[in-house]
């Protein structure tokens, strides 16, 4: 089944000034990172941003934080566990303002909450702590959770390719980059095309 663009979320974890320079391959994870944020931007798909600790660890690079609707502070590894479940689910929108209120009841267009995007795109460090419990807890929830590998790491190798078997073992899709965005695109008709074509070279 291709990821589609309009079930989706993205869900960036952790990606912490103060935490970065001591993760494997750290440059290339980030730069996946933004380059998954800004491609979501284009595309209306909503971003959300974690921080763990961080008044140690330090707040969201500024290159994946500038992309996100609201960045979420946590103390417990899963961001399930703090409110992340709450940005995921859709909000109800506003009911409508100015002439439409002097309609009978009847006509007034009712307010409906958005369709929940099921599809949770998931990056971040590290992979087998704050990402791993945060994507277990989501695929409990019954979302279908993709983990961008090429966007994820830890301190360590070992840890990063433990956690990766792990997830996949638990019903996790294991998934690029460049799978994501052209997945997201289908077509090289997408309006997103050229740009997101241009951000990967």
């Amino acid at each position: 089944m291709l990821i589609d663009d309009q079930e989706s979320q993205l869900v960036l974890v952790d990606y912490q000034m103060q935490l970065m320079p001591a993760i494997f391959e750290s440059e290339s994870v980030i730069r996946n990172a933004k380059n998954l944020a800004q491609a979501a931007h284009w595309m209306d798909i909503p971003v959300w941003g974690t921080e763990q600790h961080p008044e140690k660890w330090g707040s969201l690079s500024g290159e994946v934080r500038q992309f996100c609707r609201s960045v979420l502070p946590k103390m417990c590894f899963s961001a399930c566990a703090e409110g992340l479940m709450d940005l995921l689910k859709p909000t109800v929108r506003n009911p409508p303002t100015g002439n439409a209120r002097s309609l009978p009841k009847h006509l007034q267009k009712r307010s409906e909450p958005e369709t929940l995007r099921q599809t949770i795109i998931l990056g971040g460090v590290e992979a087998h702590l704050c990402l791993l419990q945060t994507a277990l807890d989501l695929i409990d929830q019954e979302f279908d959770v993709y983990i961008v590998t090429d966007a994820c790491s830890s301190m360590t190798e070992r840890n990063r390719d433990a956690a990766f078997d792990r997830l996949a073992g638990m019903g996790a899709e294991l998934v690029t980059t460049e799978m994501v965005l052209y997945e997201w695109m289908r077509s090289a008709e997408s309006e997103a095309f050229s740009e997101i074509e241009a951000l990967m070279r």
